[in-house]
This record gives structure tokens, C-alpha cells and sequence, in this order.
């Protein structure tokens, strides 16, 4: 017999649309008498990803939603939460991106404007978030540090990182700053597990895939593959095939017209010492 999820591990319909729609399918397959296993056979998955869905961990995607309405004749009921949960703003989904970045395996990041938080310096961060309206700069200082940890793990998640120009050369903190933390970029592209490029702010790159703002990918076992979008006060985690592809294809567009790893390298000590 399957075990019954506690109270903690029940999704709150109250907060979101995916938590609405993840307990509706729970309701509705309790209530029509079906088991996980059952389930799991309409929506092409297994009963443990049936649970990983009525839990939370999990969303249905598009096509899931439309065999669930076959199944329940609901009238497009799970179709519609799916696709008003996927254009809506969700609270949740910055905390989720932390869980989901910790259980990578493997995340593409492209910055426009800023050294990636995985990659920042104490003083650096310090910085930025003081010229923010950051609420609690001091605990969300402490919260980003704590989220390198990651990069000392025994199997740190290889990370391919993409940054714009803009992000080396627009002063933040002081010249020693910037120095500090372009000599830690330089000191982390020599990791096995790293992949650091630039992308030159020139005519012949131009227009590009990027000038939309920032994002990352991330991938690992337990979750399959989602993509995070950034924008001022809050973000956007996308999980459903068909836009993570689109941020894939994004991603390698910038990368095309990026400098290659050793050009990169040379730009960053460029700029380094530009500010002696």
C-alpha cells in the first residue's frame, strides 16, 4: 500500500495554481478510485512521478493536463490550470529555484549585467545588494553565500557560464573590488567542472539572443530539466518541455557569438589591469 503523504508534503492550493492543480489531481484520482500505478499509465509516467506530481515536486505539463481531461471529462479544466499556472507569477518559484540549483547536475547560466551569484565574491555581493532595495541585505548576503557550498561538493554540478561584457566592465563596489572579484572568475574558470566565456560588447556581435535579460538551465536526475528567468524584484522558473527548449536554444545562440574560453580569459586580465 502506498504511503500517505503527511500534511507537510500536500501541496497548498491556497499559494499557487501548480499546488491547485497538483492537489486537484490527487482529489480527483482518490476520489474516482484510482491508484498511482493507474494513474501513472494514462499520464505515460510511473506511480513514483505520479506521487512526485500530487506532492508538488513535480508539475503536469500540457499534455499530461489533456489526458486528464479525457480520463475525467472535466471540460478542459486541467489543461486551463495548467497553462493559467505557467503565464502566472508564483511566489514559491525563487525558493524552488534554490532546491532545484542545489540537485543540479549540470546548469547553463548567461548573465547580462552581473557576475553569477555562484560565482560572486563577499565584497562584490556586498556591494550590489547595497545599492538594491534589498529588505535584508545582511541575511541575504549570508543566504548567497551559503549557496557556493555547492561548488565544493565532491561532484560539483558542471557549469557552462556565458557572461555578457557588461557584467566585467560596469563598476560596482571600487576598483579593488572588481579587480577581487575578476581574479575570482579567473580563479574559478580553472576548475575542471567550469566553463567561462565572454560575450563581447562589439558591432560584430550586435544584436544578439541575450539583450532579453538573463537566465540559467538547469539539469540533474531527480528533476529532469527547468530553466530560470531573473527580472527585477522577482523571477520566473519555467519547467515545461517546450519553453525549456526555447531557453536552450537561447542560450546556444549567445554562444555561438561568444569569445572562446582562452579569448575570454585574456579579455578578464584585460580588464584587470585597466583597474591597477
Amino acid at each position: 500500500m502506498p504511503r500517505k503523504l503527511s500534511a507537510e508534503e500536500l501541496p497548498k492550493p491556497q499559494t499557487n495554481m501548480w499546488d491547485f492543480a497538483a492537489y486537484y489531481m490527487r482529489f480527483m484520482r482518490i476520489q474516482r478510485g484510482l491508484s498511482g500505478e493507474a494513474l501513472g499509465r494514462v499520464i505515460n509516467v510511473s506511480k513514483a512521478q505520479v506521487s512526485r506530481i500530487e506532492s508538488g515536486r513535480n508539475r503536469l505539463d500540457a499534455n499530461q493536463a489533456i489526458a486528464l481531461d479525457k480520463l475525467w471529462n472535466t471540460g478542459r479544466l486541467f489543461y486551463l490550470l495548467v497553462w493559467y499556472a505557467s503565464i502566472g507569477h508564483d511566489p514559491q518559484w525563487f525558493a524552488q529555484h534554490l532546491k532545484i540549483e542545489q540537485k543540479s547536475e549540470v546548469q547553463r547560466i548567461y548573465e547580462a549585467n552581473v557576475i553569477p551569484g555562484l560565482l560572486q565574491t563577499p565584497e562584490y555581493a556586498d556591494a550590489l545588494l547595497r545599492s538594491s532595495i534589498e529588505p535584508n541585505p545582511d541575511r541575504t548576503l549570508a543566504d548567497r553565500l551559503q549557496r557556493q557550498d555547492l561548488l565544493l561538493r565532491d561532484s560539483p554540478p558542471h557549469l557552462t557560464i556565458l557572461l555578457s561584457q557588461n557584467a566585467l566592465d560596469w563598476p560596482v563596489g571600487s576598483p579593488e573590488i572588481m579587480y577581487g572579484q575578476l581574479a575570482r572568475l579567473l580563479e574559478e574558470a580553472q576548475r575542471d567542472n567550469v566553463i567561462l566565456r565572454v560575450l563581447p560588447r562589439t558591432w560584430a556581435v550586435g544584436a544578439h539572443a541575450g539583450l532579453g535579460g538573463s537566465f540559467k538551465l538547469m539539469s540533474g536526475d531527480g528533476f529532469g530539466e527547468a530553466a530560470y528567468t531573473e527580472s527585477p524584484g522577482a523571477g520566473r522558473l519555467v519547467s515545461s518541455p517546450p519553453d525549456v527548449r526555447t531557453y536552450g536554444i537561447r542560450f546556444e545562440r549567445i554562444s555561438a557569438k561568444a569569445l572562446d574560453e582562452g579569448a575570454s580569459f585574456k579579455l578578464i586580465q584585460k580588464f584587470m589591469e585597466e583597474m591597477r
